[in-house]
């Protein structure tokens, strides 16, 4: 039998609005009535209803967050950090992944949206906006993360990707490299992004490079990343002369260069020193650990956490924010030419 609020209201001689109050635990209610309130609820096992909450508040305390890929420690280092920040303002997250899949995007908001969010998370796999638009049209808070879209206004957490790329290179040249190859990611806001600070770093420095060191190696998730990695590294290995530093979009990307590189002979560093994008947990137990370039995930996630807080606390709907993280060169072995 379902254990109901009012039962647990009449077993103790106490209203319905006291137990919520207990629950939510309001500091206008004895503490002694508190703990009684409490101890029935432990040993009925009462869940609340939270959909017929949901309908008298308006809030349901749900925030749906949509990633391409749960694999990617990238995405899960987000839910862990949004997660943890929620839970702290009685926020609960639900999470779904589109396996890169721009039909299953919008299949899975669809889904979620009738479950009555309070806010929307997405980091998008889509070309356009269509599963976006379908977000602002039911009225929910929306904030993208990791990927924004020119024209599109809507809030944003991530880090500054152009910086990510600039970082990146301002080290190999720190680290005497004069010939320095990207294998760039995705024609999105990241990859674009990232190609621009890879750029931008080599004319500040007055470095000239051939247009063919910029190597395209597409749309790469953690499934298949180090394959196109592999194949990257084959045009990498023929251009002449050959580079001497190589910025990747992402590190699973540099560890299929980095494979290849091994079976050609190079020694890494000191035929070809390699930096990375993402900081992954593992890229430090790598047979050469990774450099690479930390895009502050977790931080990501807890940001973005702050600011759902905030947007729901305002009555009306606010500007667009953007907030964006300053990422992080983390050196390793692989650039390391001393």
């Amino acid at each position: 039998m379902t254990v109901r609020m009012k039962d647990i209201a009449a077993e103790l001689g106490v209203s319905v609005v006291t137990v919520s109050r207990a629950l939510r635990n309001r500091p206008d209610i004895a503490e002694e009535t508190k703990a009684k309130i409490l101890e029935r609820v432990k040993r009925l096992n009462y869940r609340p209803n939270l959909t017929a909450r949901s309908l008298v508040t308006g809030r349901s305390s749900l925030v749906g967050l949509v990633v391409p890929d749960l694999i990617h420690p990238f995405f899960g280092e987000i839910a862990k950090g949004l997660s943890s920040k929620l839970r702290e303002k009685e926020y609960y997250l639900l999470v779904s992944s589109s396996e890169s899949d721009p039909q299953l995007e919008i299949d899975e908001v669809e889904h979620m949206l009738a479950h009555r969010l309070d806010c929307f998370v997405v980091a998008s796999c889509r070309k356009d906006t269509d599963s976006l638009s379908r977000i602002r049209e039911a009225g929910v808070p929306l904030i993208l993360v990791d990927r924004r879209f020119p024209g599109f206004p809507s809030n944003f957490v991530g880090v500054d990707d152009v910086r990510a790329g600039e970082l990146a290179v301002e080290h190999l040249i720190a680290r005497g490299c004069t010939r320095i190859a990207h294998v760039r990611g995705p024609e999105t806001s990241i990859g674009d992004a990232r190609a621009e600070g890879y750029r931008a770093a080599l004319k500040r420095h007055g470095i000239e490079v051939p247009a063919d060191y910029m190597v395209t190696c597409g749309e790469a998730s953690d499934s298949d990343g180090e394959t196109r990695g592999w194949h990257a590294m084959e045009e990498i290995l023929a251009l002449k002369p050959r580079p001497d530093g190589l910025f990747c979009f992402n590190d699973t990307i540099a560890i299929g260069a980095m494979e290849r590189a091994f079976e050609a002979g190079l020694r890494i560093p000191r035929d070809l020193a390699i930096v990375g994008c993402g900081n992954f947990h593992y890229s430090s137990k790598l047979r050469v650990p990774l450099a690479s370039v930390d895009q502050k995930s977790r931080e990501i996630g807890e940001r973005t956490a702050q600011l759902i807080v905030n947007l729901l606390k305002k009555p009306a709907p606010a500007r667009p924010r953007t907030i964006l993280l300053e990422p992080e060169l983390i050196a390793r072995a692989s650039s390391d030419l001393k």
